[in-house]
């Protein structure tokens, strides 16, 4: 029987991480999926849910505590890991905040907005793959993916999706949805892809940005914004991020996946 690949999914719990986590533990192909989650219970939950809906799955899910704005938490779960299996074969940065809803809300300032989304999307995630590197390396295939999202500058230099265009004057209209400081951290995220893909290169360590593309998670706590501007189910995103682990785009390394082929910057 074949050895069981490791994958480790960071905001697992819920929404793409969610899916992409089911995608692993339903499959026919052996796998040992840590679902990160920043509240632990709320993993275990979403572990008794999939049990639920996935009754005869047969691979492992194992709930993982990590916090990717705090570098103790990163560092407990790494140690986790590393006196478990030992090793991973996938790391799977999913895990991303958007405080832009929260800012039009009153409850964030528009420079926590910013910093916060940051702290997260960005500091956060290169945190967590610097302290998983190593474990990373122990994998005679490994692969690492940031989750990407909002971020093609040239569909949105055309259109400016998903905000309408502004009329002239100052103050301008409230809007009542807004993604800047989340689609500026995303774009970082994809420079941060580009700069892990050339530093373990010489390790043999296959690096991608995905792309899910428009889906309806709770990302910001406003899932029907995204249904109304026509966004699929969550589960598009655990299929593409799955099949970027079992070398569907391989011919794609370094580069930004999209269903349909890589993203243009």
């Amino acid at each position: 029987m074949a050895a069981r690949k490791i994958v480790l999914v960071t905001g697992g719990n819920g929404g793409i991480g969610y899916e992409t986590v089911k995608a692993f533990f339903e499959s026919k192909k052996p796998y040992h999926v840590f679902m990160g989650s920043r509240y632990l219970d709320n993993a275990k939950a979403a572990i008794e849910r999939l049990n639920v809906e996935c009754p005869d799955a047969t691979n492992k899910v194992e709930p993982l505590q990590v916090d990717l704005t705090s570098d103790e938490s990163i560092e407990a779960a790494f140690k986790t890991v590393q006196s478990g299996p030992g090793y991973i074969d996938a790391l799977i940065n999913n895990a991303g905040a958007n405080f832009d809803i929260p800012h039009l809300a009153g409850k964030v300032s528009l420079r926590e907005s910013f910093t916060n989304a940051y702290d997260v999307n960005v500091a956060g995630t290169h945190v967590m793959t610097h302290t998983f590197v190593p474990l990373l390396l122990k994998s005679n295939d490994p692969r690492l993916i940031f989750v990407g999202g909002l971020s093609q500058i040239n569909k949105a230099a055309q259109s400016y999706f998903p905000t309408p265009p502004q009329p002239a004057g100052w103050p301008k209209p409230k809007a009542d949805f807004e993604v800047i400081g989340y689609r500026c951290s995303k774009i970082a995220l994809n420079m941060l892809m580009l700069d892990w893909n050339n530093k373990l290169k010489a390790d043999g360590v296959k690096v991608w940005s995905v792309g899910p593309g428009l889906l309806a998670t709770n990302l910001g706590g406003v899932p029907e914004k995204a249904l109304a501007m026509g966004a699929k189910h969550p589960s598009a995103g655990g299929k593409i991020l799955m099949s970027v682990v079992e070398g569907e785009r391989d011919e794609s390394v370094g580069k930004i996946v999209i269903r349909d082929g890589i993203m243009d910057w």
